[in-house]
């Protein structure tokens, strides 16, 4: 126990939720582009374990515990999270990255043909 508290391992588990914030766009368009460059099991794989850990520790510390399930802001903030730590740091780049990736294979195979 580094400072006296008995639960300091948690820690370990919120270094990922602070480290995908400004890192987990590009990890994320990266497995996209190799999801869209290599169709298989594992690229798909892997861009559904890597934010795992990081969307799934930050969602049960949005999530739980609310004082009562019918407050307003409750709703709000899930959505919130949803929107931005769901959608725009883990889906919005994955689908850039495969995008991207495939409009550049078809314009390739486009002007190798003609």
């Amino acid at each position: 126990m580094m400072f006296g508290y008995s639960d300091e391992w948690l820690v370990l588990l919120f270094v990922p939720v602070l480290l995908w914030v400004p890192l987990g766009p590009f990890a994320m368009a990266a497995t996209g582009a190799w999801c869209a460059r290599r169709p298989g099991w594992r690229p798909r794989l892997w861009s559904l374990l890597l934010p795992a850990e990081p969307v799934a520790v930050s969602a049960t510390n949005a999530i739980l515990p609310p004082d009562t399930w019918d407050e307003p802001t409750w709703w709000g903030d899930f959505l919130g999270y949803l929107g931005f730590y769901v959608g725009a740091l883990t889906l919005l780049p994955w689908l850039l990255g495969y995008g991207i990736t495939r409009a550049r294979q078809s314009l390739r195979t486009r002007r190798s043909r003609a």
